[in-house]
């Protein structure tokens, strides 16, 4: 597995599979703009077939804060530690910050809690007719 902080060589076909469950998905181009757009990103490349398997993304102002919108792993792929692997690298990108911020569901807070993260509490504002990006 190869880890990367950078786009170089990737390209919107090797983003196929991602989003899984999402009602109203990202398409593999947008998908590949939002990676473009992110601040800071850790992409797991399984260089046999030359797919993206893994990603993370982080918005930041580069002076004290960041936010980590989207870690996602493809099904086939999870639990080899793929995903531990792409938040210890993003919190290695982001050492310098003084806070790290994520929403996530009440069952993935254990996942976290293992990188030194606190439970917090926090607000959603969501558009759903906008899920796609697009």
């Amino acid at each position: 597995m190869q880890y990367k902080n950078s786009l170089d060589g990737v390209t919107a076909d090797m983003l196929e599979g991602f989003f899984v469950g999402w009602p109203n998905p990202p398409s593999t181009e947008t998908h590949l703009t939002l990676l473009k757009n992110s601040s800071y990103i850790v992409l797991a490349i399984d260089e046999e077939i030359h797919q993206v398997v893994g990603f993370i993304t982080a918005t930041s102002d580069n002076v004290l804060s960041a936010y980590i919108p989207l870690l996602e792993v493809l099904p086939d792929y999870q639990d080899k530690g793929i995903g531990k692997q792409l938040v210890g690298k993003m919190f290695k990108q982001l050492e310098h910050l003084y806070m790290v911020d994520l929403c996530c569901d009440d069952d993935l807070i254990p996942y976290y809690e293992k990188f030194g993260m606190t439970k917090a509490t926090g607000m959603l504002l969501r558009n759903y007719a906008r899920q796609s990006g697009e």
